[in-house]
Parts: structure tokens; C-alpha cells; sequence
């Protein structure tokens, strides 16, 4: 027997509890579907949790800076505030009844359980079968992936997800993997008194970011004590006697606990792609400019491949729903996707880097200019490192890409953000008048600079 409705829903993190709550409210029949916590990594594993470890460890920070500024300070980092504020406010202690009945009282039915695809618009779960009269929309998002090293899975190793839930730190921390993830808990730990080493396979921390913003991000871990290891091989990983020992290539790291932050892999395994003509072991799902996969069939989120970013699964929904509902655009524009790794000094990106620039055979113009020599980086003094990056396509006189490092990084982008989105002309961007003193204002420096 199976059950006919207009839309199923395969996974309701943001992007998937956006769209099936939308289409509920416009009147449609929609089944949501989840084996996991409603709302997805974002607010119980991710971006939430780890914001307010980095909230607390900005204090922290902020409250050493004192001698610098304003007088004398004693700072004794506690993590007991900083659990419980995970655990109380942002995941309800990892329960997600009020999502679930956020969606109920929008209309959505809501199914606990793995959603497999059966074939063109059908849905397995458990013992119940549901044919899509519109489609189906896949929103399965990833997991933590774990890379293949000698002796690393019989080992009890952390992911984001248990670091989410700790209710106190350790002495010492090896963080396997400097993306954003990894940089930003190795900081927030730091900033606890947890002794903590990063390890990188790659040449250097934050690779897709500019290389003078894994510079700065590097030099500011090093003065305060966090140590980075780069381009480095990790040939086995034990774990004995509460301990951790990695063996690198000419030497043997211990810790108390070992975090993998090696990157994200998709759940599309054991979704059933097979049975409507799909590759199971894609890395990603390959869709149009309205999302569409195949007819009637919609992917959004981190499977798409454009940025495991709640952001970007957010905007993805929204393009969703307006094809399903058969609205005009626009559609998907991938020109302009902002990023910020909440590190501090704060690294935001949009669009292009140089080198992508440069690859794609732009005539480029480049502008930086160094936020601690603006006037507001001045006053601020402690704490003002950082740079604004712009990347001019020549020939159109347009920005193509945009990098900001040092306080509030992720804010200054987003005038930058417009700026690329729009294809504002450089020579407006020249003539507008910027606010004084603030951090901003470097934008028409960096402007200036890229005639220079």
C-alpha cells in the first residue's frame, strides 16, 4: 500500500524543514522525513554550538587584552557556562520536539525513520511507502568524514558532534584537519587552556581561503600558543592508557584527546539513488538552475555540492519552492557565495580567490590594503590584525571576488557581497562615501589600491 501526497521531503535539515514547512503552508501534502534531529547539524552539532564556545573564548580574549587598555584583569576560563548554554538553549538538550512541532503545526506529517528512494517519486520508510504526485526533495546533508589512518578507528576520536556536547575540556587537544571547523574549536579550546596542536595534510591551514589569510590565521595561533603543523603525513594513530599518540614523519605527537575535523562526506549511500538512475557513491547530485536532479526530483543543501553551508541550503529551499509552486524566479546564482570561518582575527570570502581568478583566465586587478593601519584599526590596536582582499575582473570593471580578515571580518564582507552579487562597477565603488572611523572604510582603501 502506499500513500499519495503532493511532496516528500528526504531529510529536514534547514533546506529540507524550509521547503516542507513552505509548501505545507501554501496548501500542499507534504511528508517530512528523518532519522536524525529536525533542524540538522547546523543548530545542534554545528554552527550554533560551536558560535558559543567561540562567544565564550572571545570573552576570554577580550578579558586579556585589559592590560593593553584599559587597566588590570585575572582571567580564569571556566567551560561550565559555555555547556550549558549549548545544552539549555541552542539544542534543548539534543531533543528536537519543538522543531518536530513546528512542523506539525504548519501542516507537515512528520516521519521518523530513513527515507530510501523506491523509484520516480516514491519513498520507502520503515514499513510505509509515499508516492509524490509533484516530487520528492532530498536534503540528506553530511557526516563527519574519517580518513583512512593507520590504528585511527579502533580509537575513541572525536568528531563536531561530541565536542558539541562536552561539559568540560581536557588538557590537551590534537585536531587532525585546519579547515574552518578545526580552526575554529583548536581556538576555542586554546582560549580554555586546553594545550592544543593542529595537523594539516595540506601545505597550509584554511586552504581554499587567500594564502595570506592561512598566514595571518597561523601567526595569530602561534602567539597564542596553539601549535600548527602543516603539510605533514600522519602514518598511524594509537590510543593507550587515556592517551593519544600520532606519528607523524619525524615525530610522535601525544594528547589527552584527538579531534578529526577532515572534512564532511555526503549521505547519499544508502539513499536508493540507484532506482531512479543515479550514481549511489557521488560525492554530490548534479542539479539545474531550480534545483531539479531529474524530473520530480529535487536535491538542496550540502549534497549539491555548493557549499556545506546553512546559507546556501536556506537559499537553495527557497529556489525549491518557487519551482514546485510553479513562481518565477530567479534561480540559482552561484557567483556570490559568502563564507566565514569565526576564527579570530574573523576571515569572510566571496566569489572568486586570485588563483580561481587567474585559472579561469581573467584579466585581474588586485587590491589589498591592512586593516591594523586603518583609522579604526588603530584605535582598536590589540587584537586589529588583518587585510582587505579584492579581486577585479579588469575588462568589466567589476568585482569577481573578495576576502576580509581581522575584527568583525565576516560583517565587512557583507557590503563586499553586494558588491560582487551586483556587479557593482569599481569606479562606484570608488565614489561612495564610507562611514568614519569604522572598519569598513578600508573598502575604499582597498579600492584605491587596485589602480596602484
Amino acid at each position: 500500500m502506499s500513500t499519495e501526497v503532493d511532496v516528500v521531503v528526504v531529510g529536514l535539515g534547514p533546506g529540507g524543514e524550509s521547503v516542507a514547512t513552505e509548501l505545507a503552508e501554501a496548501g500542499l501534502e507534504v511528508v517530512g522525513i528523518d532519522k536524525h534531529l529536525v533542524g540538522g547539524e547546523c543548530p545542534y552539532y554545528a554552527c550554533i554550538p560551536t558560535k558559543m564556545m567561540l562567544r565564550g573564548a572571545d570573552a576570554l580574549a577580550e578579558g586579556r587584552r585589559i592590560p593593553a587598555l584599559a587597566g588590570t584583569s585575572a582571567v580564569t576560563s571556566d567551560w561550565t557556562p559555555v555547556a550549558a548554554r549549548i545544552a539549555d538553549e541552542a539544542t534543548d538538550h539534543w531533543n528536537d520536539q519543538v522543531a518536530v512541532d513546528r512542523l506539525q503545526d504548519a501542516g507537515v506529517t512528520f516521519v521518523r525513520g530513513a527515507g530510501r528512494l523506491d523509484g520516480a517519486r516514491t519513498v520507502v520508510v520503515g514499513d510505509q511507502t509515499f508516492t509524490a504526485r509533484r516530487g520528492v526533495v532530498l536534503n540528506t546533508g553530511t557526516a563527519p568524514a574519517v580518513p583512512p589512518i593507520d590504528g585511527l578507528a579502533g580509537t575513541p576520536y572525536w568528531t563536531n558532534r561530541d565536542a558539541a556536547r562536552l561539559t568540560e575540556v581536557p588538557g590537551s587537544l590534537i585536531v587532525v584537519g585546519g579547515g574552518p571547523v578545526g580552526a575554529e574549536l583548536a581556538q576555542a579550546f586554546s582560549r580554555f587552556g586546553v594545550q592544543v596542536t593542529v595537523v594539516e595534510a595540506a601545505p597550509r591551514i584554511l586552504g581554499p581561503e587567500e594564502p595570506e589569510a592561512s598566514k595571518l590565521i597561523g601567526d595569530a595561533f602561534g602567539r597564542e600558543g596553539l601549535q600548527v603543523l602543516a603539510d605533514v603525513t600522519i602514518s598511524e594513530i594509537t590510543y593507550a592508557d587515556g592517551h593519544f599518540s600520532v606519528a607523524l614523519d619525524d615525530q610522535t605527537l601525544t594528547a589527552d584527546k584527538l579531534l578529526v575535523s577532515a572534512g564532511r562526506r555526503p549521505n547519499l549511500a544508502d539513499l536508493g539513488l540507484d532506482t531512479v538512475g543515479l550514481d549511489p557513491e557521488s560525492k554530490s547530485l548534479e542539479t539545474d538552475e531550480r534545483l531539479r536532479v531529474a524530473d520530480g526530483l529535487w536535491a538542496v543543501g550540502d549534497i549539491t555540492g555548493k557549499g556545506a553551508y546553512t546559507h546556501m541550503s536556506m537559499y537553495q529551499a527557497a529556489i525549491v519552492v518557487r519551482d514546485i509552486l510553479d513562481q518565477d524566479g530567479p534561480w540559482a546564482d552561484y557567483r556570490a557565495v559568502p563564507r566565514v570561518t569565526f576564527t579570530d582575527p574573523e576571515v569572510g570570502s566571496v566569489g572568486m580567490s586570485e588563483k580561481q581568478a587567474r585559472d579561469a583566465g581573467l584579466s585581474i586587478r588586485v587590491g589589498v590594503t591592512d586593516l591594523a593601519t586603518s583609522a579604526r584599526g588603530w584605535i582598536h590596536q590589540e587584537g586589529n590584525d588583518g587585510f582587505i582582499k579584492l579581486i577585479e575582473d579588469a575588462d568589466r570593471g567589476v568585482l569577481v571576488g573578495a576576502c576580509v580578515a581581522g575584527p568583525a571580518g565576516g560583517e565587512i564582507l557583507s557590503a563586499l557581497v553586494v558588491a560582487v552579487h551586483g556587479e557593482v562597477p569599481t569606479a562606484k565603488l570608488a565614489s561612495m562615501i564610507y562611514a568614519y572611523p569604522t572598519f569598513h572604510r578600508a573598502i575604499e582603501e582597498a579600492v584605491k589600491a587596485l589602480g596602484a
